[in-house]
């Protein structure tokens, strides 16, 4: 009897202490996830899962709790006292950022702390203060990316000095990457409506285990709004409203969504839509940037029209339309199911650097037009949580996007006008999946499949008569495929170490269709099937909670796409690329060093460095074409040049990143990144890479009071001589500065800006701003358009 009444004694005790605690932050109440939890008495710890949830069954009755987050201000205390808070502990924020949850580095929400990659986060309250144009000048708000513009419709990104499709882009989690994405610049990322983002993040360098092609000098990850869910069955509706005007492109844009919401429905509509007129450029700057005629064309001719106002950037002007529609359901609070619709389009703009070409003393171009830029996105989600079995949770993309791009030129005063139409149809599949394994690790697996459909046309238009004919397409028609398996592991040795691996298999194949009818190639089609294996390895240390330090190597690949293989273009004046099946993908070789440390409560440093070492390098390098080393394209003799495995390149550089909390509501941010890259030339010299930006930053002063939020900054740059410019980039003449020796150079430029926004109570806000007040006149390197000068920016928020 004795015995039963022991055995039912130790069940009580220990039905007693069966408990789970739940950590939330104090202000916002979401969960804290992976907080620390350790028993000071026998130095046993877990951790919280997403949910914030942690179970306290393998600890002792008798522990004394140490619970930890970076960012938080550290709690110790006993069973009894979170007994007597019904196992609900609140953390309170200590002013700083070491802790932040990100989502790219292994597209699950985890703790930036716990990556060994260096990730930035652009917050949905920093775009609604900046105000951001277009999706490329919100990245440029992060301190980390570089922008070039060749027009005004435009925005590149460079990111550790590399760019374009060296560079992976998402969206909603799904690859925006297309088949056709070129070497030079690129504008894909302005179909984006920055007004319907809920965040962005900005990973730096390579991730191809994740992410696969591409992903060499780093990945941006775009978040479009989500869902809002009634807590019952009642209907729940908010709504949200901005207008906004500019006076240096004479901005008007207007943009609404709506959110309604039950138990298990939510959907959400967003529109936006801008007109831009003509840029203006600021009055203190190089005279050479200044544009004092343009091209207007009356009874059939072309005539140069000398320009009123030479900081005008005619013709530079467009507009925009975004439309997005989600659908949610929760059938059960472990499934979640969405749909989702994106369209975006733009009028037809000028490719203004392109007028800014001379051929005798005349215009070169009478028009050079890109066509309205066309995307859409349908999207099916599925995300599932499952306490046991092969993963704890599994996420299923199935996507179609439709992109459509378009060419206009003509000569100056040749009726001729030349059209060419892109359209690409990319179909992707993605199963991501992660899995807790015990207590300190964590498994990341997926599968993607990616097919990319391409057709290219070409038509001559001879505008006086009106007759058109076929034409020479800039590609051929191709299928482009991938397919791809994933694993990563996450561990967790002790509260202080954490290590991740990871691996991939990438297949790629390639078909392609070419028309000889206008170029004599000395084939019609072309096949490419290769494959790629690529890892990472990384650690973090925290010896502290007021240190972070990381390492990560990793390796990455770039997989040819159409537009290496069979693309016919100008590249500049006199040389043409012509097609070249016979290439193979370029790897990269990365490492990653990084230190956080947070002096007191007040002071965060962040220090990163890097080096990657890109090998069988895809670049443009001298060609023949049966034989030829050159031929007639547009009515020019060109040289002939093709993309080739020909090149070695190497970049290296630090960012640094410095974040201060001040009294009374002030705080000071500041981020500043030096890269420096070499690329081998044919003849086995080296010239700079034409990716690595000078020295560029940003250093922010903040003031939040209780209805208001300033900010003061200044954004600049570092400039190149002549002898530092890409061997490429010297021959642009159009676009940059010249020197005392009439050579081209990219000048230094500063600005200084203010951003404010004032609450009037719940549901109204103003916001205000002034770019470049002292009216700078300056291009980003690599650009063909002035920035804009000094900028009046006035905004009316309202929401509900």
């Amino acid at each position: 009897m004795r015995a039963i009444l022991f055995i039912l004694g130790l069940f009580c005790v220990c039905s007693t202490w069966a408990q789970t605690l739940q950590i939330l932050d104090s202000k916002s109440l979401h969960p804290v996830v992976h907080a620390s939890i350790l028993d000071t008495v026998s130095d046993q710890y877990s951790w919280t899962d997403l949910d914030g949830k942690v179970s306290l069954d393998a600890f002792s009755p008798q522990a004394l709790f140490l619970v930890q987050a970076l960012g938080y201000t550290q709690v110790q205390i006993n069973y009894h006292q979170l007994k007597a808070k019904n196992f609900k502990l609140l953390l309170d924020p200590n002013n700083t950022e070491l802790e932040e949850v990100v989502v790219s580095a292994t597209k699950w929400r985890q703790p930036k702390d716990k990556s060994p990659l260096k990730v930035i986060s652009v917050k949905s309250e920093d775009i609604v203060l900046q105000n951001p144009q277009t999706a490329a000048d919100l990245l440029s708000t992060s301190g980390a990316v570089f922008i070039q513009k060749s027009q005004q419709g435009g925005g590149s990104p460079m990111i550790r000095g590399f760019a374009t499709n060296r560079l992976i882009y998402t969206v909603d989690g799904v690859r925006m990457n297309t088949a056709i994405f070129r070497g030079g610049n690129l504008q894909n990322v302005i179909s984006l409506d920055a007004l319907a983002l809920e965040s962005a993040e900005v990973l730096l360098g390579p991730d191809a285990v994740i992410y696969g092609s591409d992903a060499i000098g780093g990945v941006m990850s775009f978040e479009t709004l989500g869902p809002k869910y009634s807590e019952n069955e009642a209907l729940t509706i908010s709504a949200n409203a901005l207008t906004r005007a500019a006076s240096a492109n004479f901005e008007r844009t207007a943009h609404a969504h709506v959110q309604l919401g039950q138990k298990k429905w939510a959907m959400t509509s967003s529109f936006t839509r801008t007109n831009f007129s003509d840029l203006r450029q600021g009055n203190q700057g190089p005279d050479d940037y200044l544009r004092p005629f343009f091209v207007t064309q009356y009874n059939g001719q072309d005539l140069i029209t000398p320009n009123p106002n030479p900081n005008r950037q005619v013709p530079s002007g467009y507009n925009q339309s975004n439309f997005m529609q989600k659908v949610f359901y929760r059938p059960h609070s472990n499934w979640d199911l969405s749909v989702a619709y994106h369209h975006s389009e733009t009028s037809a703009y000028s490719r203004y650097d392109r007028q800014l070409r001379t051929k005798n003393g005349l215009p070169h171009y009478g028009q050079w037009d890109y066509g309205p830029q066309k995307w859409s996105m349908k999207q099916f989600t599925a995300n599932h949580f499952a306490p046991r079995g092969i993963f704890s949770e599994m996420t299923l993309r199935l996507a179609q996007q439709d992109f459509e791009e378009s060419r206009i030129s003509r000569n100056f005063n040749d009726p001729i006008q030349e059209n060419r139409v892109e359209n690409v149809v990319a179909y992707s599949a993605n199963l991501d999946l992660r899995k807790n394994i015990g207590q300190r690790g964590e498994l990341f697996y997926g599968l993607e499949w990616v097919l990319d459909q391409v057709e290219s046309t070409g038509i001559e238009r001879n505008i006086t008569t009106g007759a058109s004919a076929p034409g020479p397409s800039r590609y051929p028609q191709a299928d482009w495929l991938s397919y791809a398996a994933y694993l990563s592991y996450q561990h967790q040795w002790t509260p202080k170490i954490i290590s991740q691996a990871g691996l991939r298999y990438n297949g790629i194949g390639l078909k392609a269709e070419f028309d000889t009818s206008f170029y004599p190639l000395p084939f019609e089609q072309a096949q490419l099937n290769t494959d790629a294996l690529t890892g990472s390895i990384g650690f973090v240390f925290k010896p502290s909670t007021l240190w972070n330090l990381r390492a990560n190597m990793a390796t990455a690949f770039r997989a040819p796409n159409v537009d290496d293989i069979g693309k016919v273009f100008d590249s500049e004046p006199g040389a043409v690329v012509v097609p070249n099946p016979d290439l193979a993908p370029e790897y990269a070789l990365s490492w990653d060093l990084g230190v956080a440390h947070m002096l007191g409560k007040k002071l965060k440093i962040d220090l990163s460095g890097y080096f990657t070492q890109l090998d069988n390098a895809l670049t443009r390098r001298d060609f023949t074409l049966n034989g030829a080393t050159e031929i007639v394209y547009d009515g020019v003799l060109s040289r002939v040049q093709a993309i080739q495995n020909a090149a070695e390149a190497q970049v290296y550089g630090i960012h640094t990143g410095i974040e201060l909390k001040l009294p009374s509501g002030f705080e000071l941010t500041s981020d500043l990144n030096w890269q420096k890259g070499t690329e081998e030339m044919d003849d086995g010299s080296t010239s700079p890479a034409r990716h690595a930006a000078p020295w560029f930053g940003a250093t922010r002063l903040w003031f939040r009071a209780q209805n208001l939020v300033v900010q003061g900054y200044t954004q600049y740059s570092g400039g190149f001589s002549h002898d530092e410019l890409a061997v490429e980039e010297r021959l642009k003449t159009e676009i940059y500065a010249l020197d005392a020796q009439g050579n081209p150079y990219a000048p230094g430029w500063h600005t200084f800006n203010v951003k404010a926004q004032y609450s009037l109570d719940d549901h109204i806000d103003l916001i205000a701003g002034i770019e470049n007040i002292t009216d700078q006149r300056y291009r980003t390197y690599s650009s063909g358009i002035s920035a804009a000068g000094r900028n009046l920016i006035l905004a009316l928020r309202a929401q509900i």
